[in-house]
């Protein structure tokens, strides 16, 4: 043989050997394969439920512009103020508004601030506290006239005792009065500093 025969040889031996290794060597080949198969499956699986979840989109679209406009609509009654005791001020105004329809008029004799508290993560709450003297018939008008306000305002507290004029039955009432206010309004409350 010649030496250009054997160098063929050789290197007919060495391309054996290395197709023989990678044919037989186990590397995981097989898996590979078997993914690439199922890939074309799975991504149609994938593109329809992409294809239902696009098809939810106009609906839940829908849902949410209807939650807004009712969020809207409940919002309106809220005391908009640039500060907190200019919500108080206006809650206050209101109040004194509605206890001078009454017939006859209710005084108010005194009024003081609550605390500002927060109520929930979005919204929080103004107090107004009143003293007044009446007739039983107007505090009933003027809780039914604070109810029926589109102010977002409520009821907070009511105390009401006797007075000596038992003749024309009248009451002397301490009632506080709650207003709802954007949260920015509500202090920020700092814990204690230890």
């Amino acid at each position: 043989m010649q030496e250009r025969d054997k160098k063929a040889l050789l290197a007919l031996a060495v391309a054996i050997a290395i197709t023989l290794a990678v044919k037989f060597w186990p590397s995981g080949g097989d898996e590979i394969a078997a993914a690439s198969t199922n890939t074309i499956p799975v991504a149609e699986r994938r593109v329809e439920r992409l294809r239902q979840v696009l098809a939810t989109i106009p609906g839940k679209r829908t849902v949410v512009e209807g939650v807004e406009a009712q969020l809207a609509s409940r919002e309106k009654g809220m005391l908009v103020a640039e500060t907190a005791a200019q919500a108080q001020a206006q809650l206050l105004q209101l109040v004194r508004t509605l206890a001078r329809k009454q017939v006859p008029p209710v005084d108010i004799s005194q009024n003081d601030f609550g605390p500002i508290q927060a109520i929930g993560d979005s919204y929080g709450e103004a107090l107004v506290s009143v003293t007044m003297n009446c007739r039983i018939e107007q505090l009933v008008n003027l809780l039914a006239d604070i109810t029926a306000q589109p102010e977002l305002i409520a009821t907070h507290e009511m105390r009401v005792s006797p007075t000596g004029d038992q003749k024309q039955k009248m009451l002397s009432v301490r009632l506080t009065v709650s207003g709802v206010i954007p949260k920015k309004l509500v202090p920020e409350r700092k814990g204690l500093g230890l």
